[in-house]
């Protein structure tokens, strides 16, 4: 799932340039994305911009966490985002006790046809297109570890033998900010392997209000499907073929190295509120994130813009602040706001 790039930090030799049909695959993307847009709201009220950074990860070929206190309809919006796209759903509740193979699935003895028994894989619920891992800092770091293996190679390994997880595949976790006792927050070694942290806030008091009147009728109405697992494969690959300028390589390279306090290239005030910054990583989900939203709103190239509305989300989750940043109460995403700011001033 990784991207390799050269020691120097150089862009590929090789760069995707679009085609004629491209550029009317592009165009059709953004029609899909605005239907998709629309078709949502008839469920999910408010969230446009954690839907757009949703699609902006599935169609990036990558993950994202999810943090939002309950009650924010974070498995509702997954759904039915899942139903509109025609994919399957799956839903892990992470528990204490819960254990890889109740992910993974396991091998249980049956009874052939001719009465002899023999192991029989069952597939567990992370076979899946897109798999909501409800509170992952619930489990215990074994099973986290199985989860985000999956996310990383998309194949699991029971008992020695590889099955391969269906394409297009997608994993969005979701922490609960509140009830810290008896967790086990991701290490950010591990936090690393999400593309985007995706913060979901309180609606405002019209778009609570219209929560509880759409909530208390009826049943939800049933959403179109719009797009196809075969057409999503499609768009991801068409994603990747989308140009991007050397300067904005270069502009996404330079904006995750300032966030490293040891190197040299960050500000005078980050060393005192950054103890570590974000990894090369960052800097291919800024270009992928980049890219896929170009796509979705119809461009034909990334434009600076687009690595800045990705920036936050992408480079959040990889600052670690240090207990000074804390005490006065300065975040991550603060830090991140403020470096934005700085590289378009310069």
């Amino acid at each position: 799932m990784s991207d390799a790039i050269s020691s120097s930090g150089s862009k590929p030799d090789t760069e995707p340039t679009l085609s004629d049909n491209d550029v009317q695959a592009i165009d059709d993307l953004r029609v899909a994305h605005s239907k998709l847009k629309t078709e949502l709201a008839r469920v999910i009220v408010g969230q446009q911009a954690v839907i757009d950074q949703l699609v902006i990860c599935l169609f990036a070929r990558r993950h994202a966490l999810l943090m939002g206190v309950p009650g924010l309809a974070k498995t509702l919006l997954v759904s039915k985002l899942a139903e509109t796209l025609s994919l399957h759903f799956s839903r892990i509740q992470f528990t204490p006790d819960l254990m890889p193979m109740d992910i993974t699935g396991t091998d249980i003895l049956q009874d052939n046809a001719e009465g002899r028994r023999e192991f029989h894989f069952v597939k567990g619920p992370v076979f899946a297109n897109i798999v909501l891992a409800d509170e992952i800092n619930r489990a215990p770091p074994k099973t986290q570890a199985a989860m985000l293996e999956a996310m990383q190679e998309q194949r699991v390994t029971v008992v020695g033998k590889t099955y391969e997880l269906p394409s297009p595949f997608m994993v969005l976790a979701t922490q609960n900010p509140v009830e810290q006792e008896g967790t086990y927050p991701l290490p950010e070694a591990q936090l690393d392997r999400f593309m985007s942290l995706i913060e979901l806030d309180y609606p405002n008091e019209a778009e609570e209000i219209q929560i509880a009147k759409s909530t208390t009728g009826g049943d939800l109405p049933e959403l179109a499907h719009l797009l196809t697992g075969e057409k999503i494969l499609e768009h991801q690959a068409l994603v990747r073929r989308v140009p991007v300028p050397d300067h904005i390589y270069t502009y996404a390279a330079r904006l995750v190295r300032k966030t490293r306090p040891q190197g040299e290239s960050a500000p005078s005030w980050l060393p005192p509120l950054v103890s570590w910054g974000a990894g090369p990583r960052a800097v291919q989900n800024l270009i992928l994130g980049a890219k896929s939203r170009a796509a979705l709103l119809g461009s034909y190239m990334v434009r600076l813009e687009d690595v800045q509305e990705v920036a936050a989300a992408v480079l959040t989750h990889r600052i670690i602040t240090t207990f000074a940043a804390q005490a006065e109460g300065i975040a991550a995403k603060d830090i991140v706001k403020r470096l934005i700011e700085e590289s378009n001033e310069s």
